[in-house]
């Protein structure tokens, strides 16, 4: 192995055991990759679920990193920054997930980086891939004056059961988890997976805890808004409810068609009451059946020692008090305020985070949120010190007013990184808070319209739960094509906490947007009523005429009169050219059913593992698993497509024991494979279980073996 790829020993003895398992073998598999041992589709699937994704830019990885409910400290802050400028691009993230993400990392320094934000207690553990994904929550939670209890603990628990746990390893497709901390719906539940709203009521005169529970919601080219599966769900149900929903996606949901893989799709195609009744079909064989969590997990937040703060006046009086209005608010905690920092774009230098982390352990709690609109939260802030920590942070020029308000677009970072973006998110989103601070200066108390941008129709920017949302595109004009965005209006948390899809309404050249949203909010303007909310008047003005801004807007559309800077995109000089992601280093052509095997048998070998551990419910699916692998192998040595789990079971019946090519017990390979789901986790059967996959994995290798004898 390169001296390159190397992570210190000493370094990698501080931290956890898992941890440092998980560093050694992502090494392993860079280095195997490097020496074409590794087909290149394998490896991305690996490296994706140990936060490590390609970039834009050839030979350069962007690294997520996993923050659960978005919680930092100023030491972890201070790290990230460390390694950004050791090993990255002198810049940190912030994502609508409330993760960190630094960009241009070489490959071979991936374990580097993952060993030492380990060291203060961070990981890259399935940040990306297909994998239950950051777990999101309310930043607000814990001091938020409307929440009936802190979910902080239950989105820690979540984070802790599933991190690693065997049932979300390699699903069809990503699945995402948002805890609110009111009926505000602030972590947006309604486009998650799953979504967790607090309940409280009253059994036998005492207090009882649960959660109102949204499934199926997504964004992407086709969102859907979750539906409700319970109104109170107790809370020591809620971990066990999980799993089973996510046991039920990785059997029975797409695996081949990458588009249609989501828990949504799924869901509203054998229907949401066919859906729950296969989840109340897996709680035989829960590892949990409850789950109590433990509410004192994470940390209490505390405010920082009190200390005098100088009386001193804020720099800018008339930006203070605007400050005040719109960043601060105090907290349920009488006589502390939260206090939202504004990051434009996101994005936020290492020389700044360092200053940054400084000031807020002068004036506020070690616990800091990022927010889900890439801004940040800082705690327990007393009163006293607002004027001292306004001046600190303009210094930074973090203390622009209109936190969450128009004016803080929401933006992924588009073409600057991503391989799928199409036109620049970022370079427009620049552009619109610039002409509206100049224009609409009254905007930065409005925090009922809301602009997101993604560079391609994927949402990574949350255009479609915009008031007013864009999504990359291009537009053909004869021979030449030019940069171009798709308008959405409409679409957000309404007033009562539920929320709404965007419509699309037009496709315009990205350089007449601004003009577009500039007409938009003139109309607004003249013609909502007073107080009216913004998708009120949208839906009001379209209920009248549904082609309404259509018309208006159609004007900016027409191709006749495009000019040559049409043709360049926001943030560039240059003429505007579509550009498909660049690929990753070669792979090798590779024995597909031979490496298919093999893969089965790294997964044998986890499930005896967590049965020498005694994880017994760890090694049983584990086995469920290897069942899949190896019968998906066979299949694809018989040209058979492989899609859901649940079809390569019924199809390796179809195509192998009912043809008397292979005999399995009891003869019926279905019947074999899902009774892992009717029986409970116990010792007993993890052992029968795993007995009877190590059996099957042999018949699969025998008959693989006797094929390649008679080819």
């Amino acid at each position: 192995m390169s001296t390159e790829l190397q992570v210190n020993k000493e370094l990698l003895d501080k931290i956890n055991p898992e941890a440092k398992e998980d560093i050694l073998e992502l090494q392993n598999k860079i280095q195997a990759f490097r020496n074409l041992e590794i087909d290149q589709d394998k490896f991305r699937a690996f490296r994706l679920a140990r936060g490590v994704y390609g970039q834009r830019q050839e030979g350069v990885q962007m690294i997520r990193i996993k923050l659960p409910f978005g919680k930092v400290s100023p030491l972890q802050l201070v790290r990230i920054a460390d390694i950004s400028d050791r090993y990255a691009a002198h810049n940190l993230h912030l994502t609508t997930r409330q993760d960190i993400q630094i960009h241009f990392v070489k490959l071979e320094n991936a374990p580097k980086v993952w060993a030492e934000l380990e060291e203060v207690g961070v990981t890259l553990r399935e940040a990306c891939g297909n994998t239950v994904r950051n777990i999101t929550a309310s930043a607000e939670a814990g001091i938020d004056p409307n929440e009936l209890f802190d979910v902080t603990p239950y989105a820690y628990a979540a984070f802790k059961f599933f991190l690693r746990n065997p049932v979300c390893q390699e699903m069809g497709r990503k699945f995402k988890i948002s805890f609110s901390s009111s009926d505000k719906d602030t972590a947006f539940g309604f486009i998650h997976d799953l979504g967790f709203v607090p309940r409280v009521k009253t059994e036998n005169g005492k207090e009882v805890r649960g959660f109102k529970v949204f499934l199926g919601g997504g964004l992407g080219a086709q969102p859907f808004v979750a539906h409700v599966a319970h109104e109170f769900l107790p809370e020591d149900q809620m971990i066990p409810f999980i799993e089973a929903v996510i046991r039920v996606f990785d059997r029975h949901g797409e695996r081949t068609k990458r588009h249609k893989a989501r828990l949504k799709y799924l869901v509203n195609g054998i229907g949401f009451e066919a859906f729950m009744k296969l989840v109340e079909g897996e709680k035989k064989a829960l590892k949990c059946k409850t789950y109590i969590v433990d509410r004192d997990a994470v940390e209490t937040t505390v405010p920082g020692p009190e200390r005098a703060y100088p009386a001193v006046a804020p720099s800018d009086p008339q930006k203070y008090e605007n400050w005040l209005k719109t960043n601060v608010f105090e907290q349920k905690q009488k006589g502390f305020y939260g206090v939202n920092v504004k990051q434009f774009l996101g994005d936020m230098a290492t020389d700044t985070a360092r200053e940054f982390a400084a000031i807020i352990q002068m004036y506020a709690s070690d616990d800091i949120r990022i927010t889900v609109n890439q801004g940040w939260l800082l705690k327990y802030v007393r009163k006293e010190a607002l004027p001292g920590l306004f001046n600190e942070l303009d210094q930074l020029g973090l203390a622009d007013p209109g936190f969450d308000s128009t004016v803080d677009i929401t933006a992924c970072p588009g073409t600057d990184t991503c391989n799928l973006a199409i036109s620049s998110s970022t370079g427009i989103s620049a552009e619109l808070e610039r002409m509206m601070k100049e224009e609409f200066p009254d905007l930065i108390f409005n925090k009922n319209i809301k602009i997101k941008i993604s560079g391609c129709m994927n949402a990574c920017g949350q255009h479609t739960i915009a008031n007013i949302g864009f999504h990359g595109m291009s537009i053909k004009n004869g021979n030449y094509v030019l940069p171009a965005m798709q308008l959405l209006l409409g679409g957000g948390l309404e007033p009562d906490g539920s929320g709404s899809i965007a419509d699309k309404v037009v496709k315009l050249p990205t350089k007449r947007c601004p003009e577009a949203v500039r007409i938009i909010l003139a109309d607004y303007e003249e013609n909502a009523f007073e107080g009216e909310y913004f998708n009120d008047y949208y839906r009001r003005q379209v209920a009248a005429d549904k082609t309404y801004f259509y018309k208006k807007l159609k004007p900016l559309a027409e191709l006749s009169t495009l000019t040559e800077l049409d043709y360049i995109d926001w943030g560039h000089t240059e003429r505007y050219v579509t550009e498909v992601g660049v690929g990753e280093c070669a792979g090798v052509m590779l024995d597909l059913v031979g490496t298919l095997i093999t893969e089965t048998e790294d997964k044998l070998k986890w499930a005896k593992r967590a049965y020498d551990k005694g994880a017994y419910a760890d090694s049983i699916y584990q086995s469920y698993v290897t069942f899949v692998s190896g019968a998906k192998a066979l299949l694809t040595s018989e040209n058979v497509n492989c899609n859901t789990h649940i079809g390569i079971v019924k199809d390796f019946d179809a195509h192998f024991v009912n043809k008397g090519l292979l005999e399995v017990e009891g003869g019926s390979f279905e019947k074999l494979v899902l009774k892992m789901s009717e029986q409970e986790p116990t010792q007993d059967f993890a052992q029968t279980y795993l007995n009877e996959v190590t059996n099957f994995l042999s018949q699969v290798k025998a008959y693989r073996a006797q094929k390649l004898l008679v080819n």
